[in-house]
């Protein structure tokens, strides 16, 4: 792993304004901080790590880490984000399919909960195993009469043990873990704030390692993300003034480990709205036509004058969403 990737990871897990997630298409956990919430940090070569009393993330760089950098399309704005990726012949996890009892967390970051026994609740997911955590020893016992069906299946009651129990989820890649120790929320209840996990089954079963909008290099899979801090957006996702200074971190992330192409296209368009052109035709791929809409969005964002832009925006940029609403559920920084 390059000097570059540990120094990103060691400023990123310091800066409490990023985000980081980690799991699988359908499946996420999820890490965030509060300014000023007490926090246990690890920032060394060999492990970064975030432990709050909501829950925890824990990564140990890997010498096949590839960080790619890119930005996306959502309903008003653009979203940003930096895939940690291995190769697809590394990041294979245990991949099981039934409830599955693995014994003591004895890697858990925090000492008290390394007696604690952990059950995978057997999603099949190729880069992730999704684990709960369980203090309990009789539901543990409880759950050991069900280890060897999948959790999902008709008239299996583990889940609804597991979902009145509340127990710490453990969601667990080739990098590192997520953990979360805030209460489930019901079925119709709202995600609470801060570290929390989602689960689609519907998303699951189709296989996917991320979704089908979010570019990766080929032969590459995300193990986990972390999302700097947005220009627009505050940490809940609402709208706040533009910070030139996060935008200006995140394009210098783009630019050292984003898609060069979709980097030159953008400065190109920039360029010409700056310059006053009127609108042209840009030969480029998928990745180059998002690039293109997220430019426009970013400089109306930063009110850039140009009397150029509102034409450019209009013959590029529709305000429809190219996010389903389950592939907006998995992602961050809209």
């Amino acid at each position: 792993m390059s000097a570059a990737t540990i120094d990103l990871l060691q400023r990123e897990i310091s800066n409490p304004d990023t985000q980081w997630s980690l799991g699988t298409f359908g499946a996420i956990a999820e890490f965030s901080r509060d300014r000023g919430e007490p926090v246990r940090l690890v920032q060394s070569a060999e492990a970064v790590s975030a432990v709050t009393p909501r829950g925890g993330i824990a990564l140990k760089p890997d010498a096949a880490i590839r960080p790619y950098a890119s930005e996306g399309i959502t309903k008003t704005g653009w979203n940003q984000k930096i895939a940690l990726c291995l190769p697809q012949d590394d990041c294979a996890m245990n991949q099981r399919v039934a409830l599955t009892e693995v014994g003591p967390d004895h890697q858990a970051p925090r000492e008290e909960d390394r007696d604690s026994i952990l059950f995978d609740l057997g999603f099949g997911a190729l880069q992730a195993d999704f684990c709960v955590r369980i203090a309990d020893r009789n539901l543990a016992r409880r759950l050991r009469d069900h280890v060897g069906r999948a959790v999902f299946d008709h008239g299996n009651p583990a889940m609804g043990m597991i979902l009145e129990a509340n127990p710490h989820r453990v969601f667990i890649s080739r990098l590192g873990r997520i953990e979360v120790y805030q209460p489930i929320p019901p079925p119709t209840g709202k995600s609470p704030e801060g570290p929390h996990t989602h689960v689609l089954p519907r998303l699951l079963k189709s296989g996917r390692t991320h979704p089908a909008t979010e570019p990766v290099p080929d032969g590459m899979v995300p193990c986990a993300h972390l999302y700097p801090p947005h220009p627009a957006r505050d940490g809940l996702g609402e709208a706040r003034p533009f910070d030139a200074a996060r935008h200006r971190a995140f394009q210098q992330m783009m630019a050292a480990c984003g898609d060069p192409e979709t980097s030159a296209i953008k400065q190109r368009v920039v360029e010409a709205v700056l310059a006053g052109e009127p609108p042209s035709e840009i030969v480029c791929g998928r990745n180059g036509r998002t690039g293109i809409r997220v430019a426009l969005r970013q400089m109306k964002a930063e009110g850039l004058a140009s009397s150029a832009l509102g034409a450019w925006l209009a013959s590029f940029d529709s305000a429809s969403s190219d996010e389903s609403d389950d592939e907006a559920a998995l992602h961050h920084n809209g």
